[in-house]
C-alpha cells in the first residue's frame, strides 16, 4: 500500500525551549529553537515526512496540540521540557497517541536532581531519547521514518 500523502509528524516542545541559546548555555548549549526546527524539517522532508514543528509555554496548548496530532493520526516526538515533571494532562492526552511517539530530552535527565529526573512522558513514549542535545531530535525523526515504514509494508 503507497501513501498519496506524506506521514505527519508532530514535534512539539514544552516550557521554555523558546530560550534555548539564552537559557542556562552551560546545560542546554547555544543552539537555537530556530536551528533545532530548521534541522528537523529538512531531515522529515528528506526522509519523506510532513513535520509540524510547535514550541509552547502553556500546558493546555500542548494538550490541544497532542490531540490534533492523535486526530490526524501523527507520529509524535515531544521535549515536554517541564511539563516531563508533574503534568497529568499531558500524560494523559499522550495516551491517545496510535504512530510513534518519541521523548526527547536535550539533558540527560537520569543524571539530574530531583525534580527533573523522572518524567511522567517516559511512562508512554515508546522510546526516550536524553543527553544526546540537538541530535537527539534527528534520532528521534529516523526512528519515526523507520517505524512508520515498516507499519505501511507490515500492515
Amino acid at each position: 500500500m503507497t501513501r498519496s500523502t506524506p506521514p505527519t509528524l508532530f514535534v512539539l516542545n514544552g516550557s521554555n525551549l523558546n530560550k534555548l541559546g539564552q537559557r542556562e548555555p552551560s546545560l542546554y548549549g547555544t543552539t537555537t529553537l530556530e536551528q533545532i526546527r530548521a534541522r528537523t524539517e529538512a531531515l522529515a522532508a528528506e526522509l519523506g515526512l510532513a513535520c509540524d514543528f510547535r514550541q509552547t509555554n502553556h500546558e493546555g496548548v500542548m494538550v490541544d496540540w497532542i490531540q490534533e496530532a492523535f486526530d490526524r493520526d501523527a507520529a509524535l516526538i515531544i521535549n515536554p521540557a517541564g511539563f516531563s515533571f508533574g503534568c497529568v494532562p499531558v500524560l494523559d492526552a499522550l495516551k491517545l497517541i496510535q504512530r510513534p511517539l518519541v521523548e526527547v530530552h536535550l539533558t540527560n535527565i537520569h543524571q539530574r536532581p530531583p525534580p527533573y529526573n523522572a518524567s511522567l512522558v517516559s511512562q508512554v513514549a515508546d522510546g526516550v531519547i536524553c543527553g544526546l542535545g540537538p541530535m537527539g531530535y534527528l534520532l528521534a525523526v529516523r526512528f519515526v521514518a523507520e517505524t512508520l515504514q515498516l507499519q505501511d509494508t507490515s500492515g
